[in-house]
């Protein structure tokens, strides 16, 4: 039994509605990419062309790019089609190169690790945080 309608004609399972059109796929390690949909297979390996990863940090943004990219299936979370009439970020985002990006990655990465370590060291002491 079917639950689409007439009017649900444009809901598809298949990633087939979705080649030649530009992607942004979620992996599984948080990376974010966006690329043009070439080809897929039924285990959802996805292959991107024109692919770039988008690093955000706080404001800060950078699209890194990769070229012709492969997905294996299992990495992959989500993928959805980008609105091309809609603008891509809010506009309070600042671009800022791949160098800068990744000290902004580094530095928030050692912030959070010293806030774990912190708090590994609050519950030692046995303070209710």
């Amino acid at each position: 039994m079917s639950w689409a309608g007439p009017d649900d004609i444009f809901l598809s399972t298949s990633l087939a509605t979705y080649l030649d059109k530009k992607l942004l796929v979620l992996l599984r390690d948080g990376r974010k990419l966006l690329g043009l949909l070439r080809s897929f297979d039924q285990f959802a390996n996805v292959v991107l062309e024109g692919a770039c990863e988008r690093v955000i940090v706080g404001d800060l943004y950078c699209d890194i790019p990769l070229g012709l990219y492969v997905i294996r299936g299992e990495n992959v979370v989500l993928i959805g089609e980008l609105d091309l009439e809609k603008e891509e970020l809010p506009s309070h985002m600042t671009p800022v190169s791949a160098a800068e990006i990744k000290r902004a990655q580094k530095a928030e990465r050692e912030a959070t690790d010293l806030k774990g370590s912190m708090r590994k060291r609050m519950e030692f002491l046995d303070f209710d945080i």
